[in-house]
């Protein structure tokens, strides 16, 4: 039998899994394929504090997210830059190397013959939108060209030093958070998304895999018109965290057998309110319709009691993946 870390490979580069990879994302890590490694560190709010005064309850980049005390991440308070700073007055924050890794020995300890991936938590345009706001950001997109893309190029370009030093510390993937799809469709248009972003993705992910990393990439909402597009420009693993709202037919008449997909039972729909049938059918339905014999799906199991999920339906929805043999016949939970 391979490492788990060979059998996410292999599911990857569609070369014939034993079995479906699990990930579980927000607990219960060790019960899957795959560990996460968070790379986010908190801001230090004086510029000559000492190390230990970091305050963790600001991103790095200078964002707050309010707790709303139900175990979600929480929602932006307000814009950090109530104007757009002029290109040249941009700054990164600090590389902080030895911090951000300093976790890291004793992950890969934990992680054994798993799958270790590094994740940017939020990531390229929904970090650009919680430094200026949702409705800022639109604009600048229309308005403000060149300061828009001076602060998303700085982004961009500081996840990448991220992705260098992931690499250097023995990671096998890197993770991507950035939300395009509303529930009915995109937030812009595919035309100038594509005009705008992909190119600047594109480069991101040619650094990704220059340095050996896997390019996984989630997005919420409806991301229908852009799924072919994001397998174009490199992302090895696509998690459509909303298979709801997404035309999972026309995804897979796109891209079945050379896109690999990290997929969820629907977080609005089945897991919530599901049978254990109902959640085991839509493991089957979505494995169909996305996977191959040879690989291409990896299940994605995350508990959200904070939008009603009972505990059965949580161990269902992992129960439900562990079901699925490479083949797509049913077979005893493993």
């Amino acid at each position: 039998m391979c490492s788990r870390k060979a059998l996410v490979d292999r599911a990857i580069a569609f070369a014939r899994p034993e079995r479906v990879p699990v990930v579980f994302w927000n607990r219960d890590q060790t019960a899957g394929d795959v560990m996460l490694y968070h790379l986010a560190l908190g801001r230090d709010p004086r510029p000559d504090a000492a190390i230990n005064a970091w305050d963790w309850s600001v991103n790095e980049w200078g964002y707050k997210l309010e707790s709303l005390g139900d175990g979600t991440m929480g929602h932006p308070v307000e814009p950090c830059y109530l104007q757009l700073p002029a290109p040249g007055l941009l700054r990164a924050p600090p590389l902080r190397e030895r911090e951000r890794m300093a976790g890291v020995p004793g992950f890969v300890d934990g992680c054994g013959d798993r799958y270790r991936l590094a994740s940017f938590d939020l990531s390229g345009f929904t970090v650009y939108t919680l430094l200026r706001g949702f409705e800022n950001a639109m604009q600048d997109l229309m308005i403000a060209a060149d300061g828009f893309v001076a602060l998303l190029d700085l982004i961009l370009d500081f996840e990448c030093d991220l992705m260098r030093m992931a690499a250097r510390h023995g990671f096998h993937g890197i993770h991507f958070a950035d939300d395009w799809g509303t529930q009915s469709g995109l937030m812009i248009s595919p035309a100038l998304w594509r005009q705008v972003f992909k190119p600047r993705f594109r480069r991101q992910f040619d650094v990704a895999h220059q340095l050996g990393l896997h390019v996984w990439y989630h997005c919420c909402g409806n991301l229908t018109l852009l799924a072919a597009d994001f397998h174009e420009i490199g992302v090895d693993v696509l998690n459509i965290s909303q298979p709801n709202v997404v035309d999972v037919a026309e995804v897979s008449r796109q891209l079945v057998g050379r896109q690999c997909f990290l997929m969820p039972i629907s977080y609005q729909t089945v897991s919530i309110h599901g049978t254990r049938e109902e959640i085991l059918a839509e493991a089957q339905r979505l494995y169909d319709l996305l996977a191959t014999p040879d690989g291409g799906f990896i299940g994605y199991v995350e508990e959200y009691g904070c939008m009603g999920m009972s505990a059965a339906n949580y161990q269902a929805c992992g129960e439900a993946f562990r079901r699925l043999a490479p083949a797509g016949r049913a077979v005893d939970s493993l």
